[in-house]
């Protein structure tokens, strides 16, 4: 009877971000505020449970940049995350104490139209690098994949089409988030961490199973932003190229 929160959450998320392509968004400029970027490394202490977590280390001061830009979409991704996840669990909650199915599906129309009321507006002004974090940050805060959300609450013929669907967009339902192996996830997971401890974002722990701690380690806190760079330069070429053309 769990008629679809994914519908609204995810799903219809995709035609939003097809209407979009992504812009060649504005990079920082000045960095004198960002006092990470300063020599030396410290260690952020927190009471409660102990985290330890270095400075990341640049390659490059210019590096910085585009650290800052993937920081700004990340922020924007993360609290739909969190608040798919919140009515998710509020849903299947009350749900369960809910015997009459006729009363189940009445609740889960109303709980849809809030839910495409919250979510709507917002998300058509999302770019294709928020929708693919939104995806991964659903799987963080779920424990599921997108697409194995909508597959539990629809058919799997269903969950194929609306993948296949966004995958024409250079998205996948199917994307799941690995800060281990996959350093896109390793930096979007370094980045909640970090807001976490200065209250920028208001924390919501995984439910899936990782020490960040341990991989971060690993990982020496090497930021690595080549993918952002090669794209932008990639955007940066083709608005070169039909600026010549219409000259």
């Amino acid at each position: 009877m769990k008629k679809l929160l994914y519908i609204y959450i995810i799903v219809n998320s995709f035609t939003f971000f097809s209407q979009k392509k992504e812009v060649l968004d504005s990079l920082p400029k000045t960095l004198e505020d960002y006092v990470f970027v300063k020599p030396g490394d410290t260690l952020t202490v927190k009471f409660n449970e102990i985290t330890l977590l270095p400075k990341p280390k640049f390659r490059i001061s210019d590096d910085v940049r585009y650290y800052l830009w993937f920081r700004r979409k990340v922020f924007k991704a993360y609290p739909y995350a969190k608040l798919a996840s919140e009515r998710l669990d509020t849903l299947n909650a009350r749900l369960e104490r809910i015997p009459s199915k006729r009363k189940k599906r009445k609740y889960t129309k109303t709980i849809q139209k809030y839910i495409e009321g919250e979510f709507t507006d917002q998300m058509k002004k999302m770019t294709r690098t928020e929708g693919r974090i939104l995806i991964k940050l659903i799987h963080r805060q779920t424990g599921k994949t997108a697409f194995n959300n909508i597959r539990g609450l629809r058919s799997g013929w269903k969950a194929f089409w609306y993948n296949t669907t966004a995958n024409l967009f250079k998205l996948s339902l199917k994307n799941e988030y690995n800060p281990q192996l996959v350093n896109e996830d390793f930096l979007i997971e370094y980045i909640l961490q970090q807001a976490f401890q200065k209250d920028i974002l208001k924390k919501q722990s995984s439910k899936l199973n990782f020490d960040f701690q341990k991989i971060i380690i690993d990982k020496k806190a090497e930021i690595n932003v080549d993918e952002y760079r090669q794209m932008f330069a990639k955007l940066r070429k083709k608005k070169k190229n039909k600026q010549l053309k219409y000259n």
